[in-house]
């Protein structure tokens, strides 16, 4: 078999690819070059410079497999190679022990010092009692996100004696326990820690996660370190923390503009550590996301099960047309049913009715999992691994089928159970691909799953959604839509409002104080 390796990975990689298949190395190739050169080959091996298209997979007539020597797929057209049954994989795990460590590295330097007394001694000064630190030994560590970066960083933080505390909506009590680690709410690791990390990915939900609210229930004397990803802490509200007490120093690797700009008021304090994105960059890190890619390209070549795959399971044509509109549903479903429920997820349950329910309803079910899952991990979700995770949190999955048909012809509902109440969101499929959520748990509505959804619920009595209107014109926010559902006239109810722009935290605060309102949710898709 052929081999086409078009940006550089490690000589021990390209090695091991020699000893089994044909290997070709051709750098710098333009998406129209590669769509001339990628015919006859089984398998191509990228990083991030090489543009996989549409195009450059759909002038391959062998290619099986495309393994990115890295995380991000961005790169790599992942529907054009699924539709033409081409596994596409990737090598997420070969920075993490970097990442753990360099994490680890930031927190000691963090607490002693290190960068602030080297420099002052590289000045000729020898001030000792300046740089007096904390040890870490019995101080408790707040880890946000606890993916396969935030368990390594548990790991070494227990062998220094610290206290681990977890935040991760996903993870079971019983799988924190079995890593020696304790899951506490998120207010709770925020006022009880005094070392917090971040291992969350930046989303539109986890965006200024940390921000002045948060900060102002910080135990005072904080440190704060982030080699996560810019812009999950408001790097403003940081500094003023800083400056008033509340932090006593932050380390951070990323930032929201990088490089950060000569304005960023971050880099003129003493007590903020700075490196610029080095997470990733050792020369084991890069050394095994090549040998991890070219191994499994190599298992896929030979027809084994691959690693680290990033796209769905073939599925037959003539189906795929059909189900494909009730994966996006479900996956929408998932994403909004995390934003507005609260506790830890014990139990997933998809129920198909009509005649949905006489397909292999396995991957529609993934994909809702896939957006319950996608809100807050720092993985990268896709269908394959969606399950892989969720068993690794505890998290039951389940189908029910019934061909009986309901109110619609076709309905899917997502059932959770958590460690705090059960809820469901049911959706279905209009004309051919016109996916609406059609009930809230016993709130009958039509809803379009797009864009950014108000969701209150509240009383049902007069001036409740004309007041609810007033605030959101006062700041400028333009009503798209409105969705009302209740049970009964002046009794529980539920509001859907689309929006046009993202609402803040203070807008949302102050549409909870109108009268009737028990609580309103941002939900974005």
């Amino acid at each position: 078999m052929k081999v086409l390796v078009t940006d550089k990975i490690s000589e021990k990689s390209i090695q091991i690819l020699k000893e089994e298949v044909i290997v070709e190395t051709n750098y710098n190739l333009t998406p129209e070059e590669l769509a001339q050169k990628i015919k006859d080959f089984d398998a191509l091996i990228v990083r991030s410079g090489t543009q996989v298209t549409k195009e450059v997979i759909g002038a391959a007539d062998n290619l099986k497999v495309i393994g990115r020597a890295g995380v991000g797929v961005d790169n790599i057209d992942i529907h054009a190679a699924t539709q033409k049954g081409i596994i596409v994989l990737n090598a997420p795990e070969g920075n993490t022990i970097a990442a753990a460590e360099h994490t680890i590295a930031m927190m000691l330097s963090l607490s002693r010092n290190i960068p602030s007394a080297s420099n002052s001694v590289k000045r000729n000064e020898w001030e000792r009692k300046k740089f007096m630190g904390v040890e870490i030994k019995d101080k408790v560590i707040g880890i946000i996100g606890f993916g396969r970066i935030g368990r390594e960083v548990a790991k070494r933080v227990r062998a220094f004696g610290m206290r681990v505390l977890v935040y991760d909506p996903y993870l079971s009590r019983e799988t924190a326990r079995s890593k020696g680690v304790e899951l506490v709410d998120f207010e709770i690791l925020l006022k009880t820690s005094d070392f917090i990390t971040l291992h969350v990915p930046l989303t539109d939900k986890t965006r200024n996660m940390i921000d002045r609210e948060e900060f102002a229930i910080m135990k005072p004397g904080i440190r704060i370190i982030n080699c996560a990803r810019g812009g999950i802490i408001n790097e403003e509200a940081l500094y003023e923390a800083i400056k008033q007490g509340i932090v006593a120093g932050a380390a951070l690797d990323v930032f929201e503009i990088e490089p950060p700009t000569k304005d960023n008021r971050l880099l003129t304090l003493d007590n903020v550590i700075a490196t610029p994105h080095l997470g990733a960059s050792t020369r084991e890190a890069q050394e095994n996301v090549s040998l991890d890619v070219v191994k499994d390209v190599l298992r896929a070549l030979k027809g084994e099960q691959v690693k680290n795959p990033i796209n769905m399971p073939t599925i037959k044509d003539e189906d795929y047309e059909k189900i494909k509109p009730y994966m996006v549903l479900a996956e929408k479903m998932g994403k909004f049913y995390v934003q507005f429920k609260n506790g830890r997820i014990n139990e997933i349950e998809m129920i198909y009715n009509g005649e949905i329910s006489r397909f292999e309803t396995k991957i529609i079910t993934i994909s809702a999992l896939k957006g319950i899952l996608s809100v807050f991990l720092q993985e990268s979700i896709n269908i394959v691994n969606a399950p892989v995770i969720a068993k690794e949190r505890g998290i039951r999955i389940k189908e029910t089928k019934s061909p009986e048909i309901e109110n619609y012809n076709n309905l899917v509902t997502l059932k959770v159970k958590t460690d705090k109440t059960t809820g469901s969101v049911s959706g279905t499929i209009f004309a051919k691909n016109d996916p609406r959520i059609v009930k809230i748990d016993d709130f009958y509505i039509d809803l379009v799953p797009e864009g950014y959804v108000l969701l209150t619920s509240h009383r049902d009595q007069p001036g409740v959604v004309g007041r609810v209107g007033t605030i959101l014109g006062e700041n400028d926010i333009n009503i798209a839509t409105m969705q009302v559902g209740r049970k009964y006239p002046r009794g529980e109810a539920i509001m859907a409002l689309t929006v046009d722009e993202i609402v803040s935290k203070d807008i949302i605060k102050q549409l909870e104080q109108v009268k009737g309102i028990n609580k309103m949710h941002l939900v974005i898709f």
